[in-house]
């Protein structure tokens, strides 16, 4: 195989019709110009050029008959090095994301409507799945990152940070205002409706591992797959939901539900990113990364 920089050389002496215009170009001398094109005629077994008092002219049985050739070829060659020097420099294509309905309704969101302000150019698919779903489409290559419900122990996908904590409460409407006054130990709150989330989710679990770790196990009324339905089951006096206060905080300023406070309390969690192992990020991704940093 020749050195693509010997085609490189023998394109520009071809171009410039000169090898001193052609070292000049190439930033090279021109001896080292003459013997680039000696070397490629020795490897192709042709002459390509004819030394005339004009200059360098290509060869009818040798240069002419590959410099279109080769000038597609290098032509080819540069789009392809520009489309990976624009992947590292410029924001485009689409950013697939996956992460629960509360996470991007709480946390993502916003970022998502920043970083269009700032890259408008950039797609984003958004797939919505609880956090081991998630966690397994990335795996998948369905997604490019996800957000997700810690703590998580899956050696397959790189961890990236943690972009928020959450404090998991439980809370209730004035149906069980008997509970608001004072401090009420956790295992009392085994003797009222209780909603939670379904077993299958990083949350649910997370709580359970704490419970048991308390000698105690919850077994709830109702289970559900999100945080809002809960929300909204617990606005209505169906039983005592179990949420993190920063995804039901304005029900709590506006009074519709209040947070028991308990002894003793819950386990701060935290929401993570996680990326494929050992798969390059690309600048899009990497830009809005850094709105979570």
């Amino acid at each position: 195989m020749v050195n693509l920089e010997l085609y490189r050389v023998f394109y520009t002496v071809a171009k410039c019709g000169s090898l001193t215009k052609a070292a000049e170009e190439l930033f090279i001398s021109q001896p080292a110009v003459s013997q680039a094109i000696k070397q490629l005629e020795n490897q192709l077994g042709t002459t390509l050029f004819n030394r005339t008092h004009k200059g360098m002219e290509l060869s009818v049985q040798g240069g002419k008959l590959i410099y279109k050739t080769v000038e597609e070829a290098l032509i080819l060659l540069e789009n392809a090095e520009n489309t990976l020097i624009e992947l590292k420099t410029t924001a485009t294509g689409t950013i697939r994301i996956g992460a629960t309905d509360s996470i991007f309704s709480n946390l993502i969101a916003d970022k998502i409507v920043e970083y269009n302000e700032k890259y408008p150019a950039v797609k984003f698919d958004l797939i919505t799945g609880t956090t081991l779903d998630t966690v397994a489409q990335l795996k998948d290559n369905k997604c490019d990152i996800v957000f997700i419900n810690l703590p998580i122990d899956d050696k397959d996908v790189t961890l990236s940070g943690s972009i928020s904590l959450l404090s998991d409460i439980f809370v209730a409407n004035d149906k069980f205002s008997e509970l608001k006054a004072d401090v009420v130990p956790i295992k009392k709150l085994q003797e009222f409706p209780l909603l939670m989330m379904e077993k299958n989710t990083v949350a649910r679990q997370a709580i359970d591992t704490y419970i048991n770790s308390l000698g105690m196990n919850f077994i709830p009324d109702i289970e559900v797959a999100n945080w809002d339905l809960m929300i909204k089951l617990a606005v209505k006096g169906m039983g005592i939901g179990c949420v993190p206060r920063e995804y039901c905080q304005s029900y709590l300023d506006s009074g519709e539900l209040f947070e028991i406070k308990i002894s003793p309390t819950l386990p701060v969690r935290g929401v993570g990113m996680a990326l494929p192992k050992n798969v390059p990020v690309p600048f899009a991704l990497r830009e809005f990364i850094k709105l979570f940093q």
